[in-house]
């Protein structure tokens, strides 16, 4: 480690205060899994024979060069791949990672045994405070990065919170992720709309944490959809050889609507899940061996009565099960999951769905959960009332995951010897000990009667997750950071603009 990297850690502790989270979740839980031996064997022939009969779509000449060059058959923009080949570099890539954050008490581990709960991405609408459907903004971006940032259930800052519709599509991405930077002090996504945008991402975290740190431990993740079916496009592979190349995490993801971009069949389309998502992580691993790579799964189901997407439906879940299962079998974090809904605004829908897909997420122990909290109408808005009462959730799930405490202090023996037969325990010295943190009490669900309900005004769980993000927002306090540090990072975002708007306009 150089003298610079370590002044630079130094510094960044500093200008840090105590994390407000909750630390990540350490699964406890068994693992539920559907497939038997038998079965992760077909599904893993069927991926290779996907792979070596039919072929993936690469639009990037550079990346079929390399690919040819390790081994692959490469016929036009189609490349096969024989299982040898697959293994042996999936096989190069990290089992877990550690992905370092401006504040360094909230590094997070990706892999193993560990969950990251990370907002949603990519809506470019918003439902918000007055509950008004509308385009996202900048300040909108902000808010949600400062939603996260208070959260003590979220462990990471995210990407593309929402799509800021009133700045510019050449130099949106330096304000988000300047944004992620200033008003957070957690890990935080790139940019994956073009090459150029990765390569400014990667300069942003060089400026904050050193290049060499980086190298050690990434500071990006960056999601690279797969244009499913079989199809990388050249915008994704140009952003995802930047990041290979800087040695920055990838999270590799099929999006597959079963029934449109895969079969109508749940076994068909996780086989296509496997195949496209280890295509991916194969190129990225002959670009820089070792670079942290998530195996990824966005997948749901759509009507196939009026084309409509449907979340949270029994389908997508097992499928959910099935690829978590087989990201295991390659040794690989697994990504996927989130707080979904096709609702228009947080009703009884929402939450239903949202439950619906967050309880197998933690079941089939997920690495990586994108799309954690605010997502609403399929993904196209971000719901500001949604995404506290999605925090709630995740609250709730903090607990959940760590099973039951058999501890001598949970066994409780001291409070049986003062309560006899018939008794009560509100007054031991045990429920004192534990009267504040015994049991997860949600904020913005009621428990009160019906009567203290309608005294206290009635109100149902939109009205007030909505002050409450309300509240929020107003005594939110930006997490302190090195002035130097900051003026680099304004320097750097003022020359980059001044240099785009110079390039032609169809660049």
């Amino acid at each position: 480690m150089t003298d610079t990297t370590e002044r630079r850690r130094e510094r960044r502790a500093k200008h840090t205060v105590a994390p407000q989270r909750t630390g990540q979740i350490t699964y406890t839980l068994p693992i539920h899994e559907l497939l038997d031996a038998q079965g992760v064997q077909r599904v893993h022939g069927a991926a290779m024979r996907i792979l070596s009969d039919y072929g993936v779509d690469f639009y990037d000449e550079e990346c079929r060069t390399i690919l040819a060059e390790h081994g692959a058959t490469v016929k036009g923009l189609t490349v096969f791949f024989d299982e040898a080949l697959v293994m042996k570099y999936v096989a190069m890539a990290p089992p877990e990672f550690v992905q370092r954050a401006r504040n360094p008490a909230n590094d997070v581990i990706i892999g193993g045994n560990k969950v990251v709960f990370s907002p949603v991405y990519g809506p470019p609408f918003v439902q918000d405070l007055d509950g008004v459907r509308r385009d996202a903004t900048l300040d909108d971006f902000r808010n949600f990065v400062k939603l996260a940032q208070m959260s003590p259930y979220m462990h990471h800052s995210g990407g593309t919170v929402v799509e800021p519709l009133d700045e510019p599509v050449s130099t949106r991405h330096l304000d988000m992720v300047l944004s992620h930077i200033l008003y957070s002090d957690r890990p935080f996504m790139g940019s994956v709309t073009s090459g150029p945008n990765a390569a400014d991402s990667v300069a942003l975290a060089e400026i904050v944490f050193g290049a060499e740190a980086i190298r050690e431990h990434p500071a990006l993740i960056s999601l690279i959809n797969v244009s499913s079916p079989r199809r990388y496009d050249d915008r994704m592979l140009a952003a995802l050889k930047v990041y290979a190349r800087a040695r920055q995490a990838l999270l590799i993801t099929p999006f597959i609507l079963a029934g449109a971009m895969g079969p109508a069949a749940i076994g068909g389309s996780l086989v296509q899940v496997v195949a496209e998502a280890l295509a991916g992580i194969v190129l990225v691993q002959m670009i820089n061996p070792g670079c942290p790579v998530v195996f990824g799964s966005f997948f749901s189901t759509m009507s196939l009565q009026s084309g409509a997407l449907t979340m949270g439906t029994p389908e997508a879940q097992l499928a959910l099960y099935g690829a978590a299962q087989m990201a295991r079998h390659y040794n690989l974090p697994f990504r996927s999951g989130g707080c979904f809904s096709s609702s228009k605004l947080p009703d009884a829908q929402a939450g239903y769905e949202s439950v619906m897909s967050m309880l197998p997420t933690l079941q089939a122990r997920t690495n990586f959960v994108l799309h954690a909290a605010g997502w609403l109408d399929n993904g196209l808005a971000s719901g500001y009332a949604k995404f506290v009462l999605d925090c709630e959730i995740l609250g709730m799930l903090h607990t959940w995951v760590k099973g039951i405490d058999l501890s001598d202090e949970a066994l409780a023996f001291d409070a049986l010897d003062e309560v006899p037969p018939g008794g009560h325990y509100l007054g031991t010295a045990h429920t004192m000990r534990h009267f504040r943190d015994a049991f997860y009490r949600a904020e913005l669900f009621d428990y009160n009667s019906s009567e203290q309900w309608e005294i206290d005004g009635a109100q149902d769980a939109y009205t007030r997750a909505t002050a409450k993000a309300r509240q929020l927002l107003a005594s939110y306090e930006a997490p302190p950071i090195d002035s130097e540090i900051e003026a680099a990072l304004h320097a750097y975002v003022a020359r980059r603009k001044a240099e785009i708007a110079l390039l032609p306009k169809d660049f």
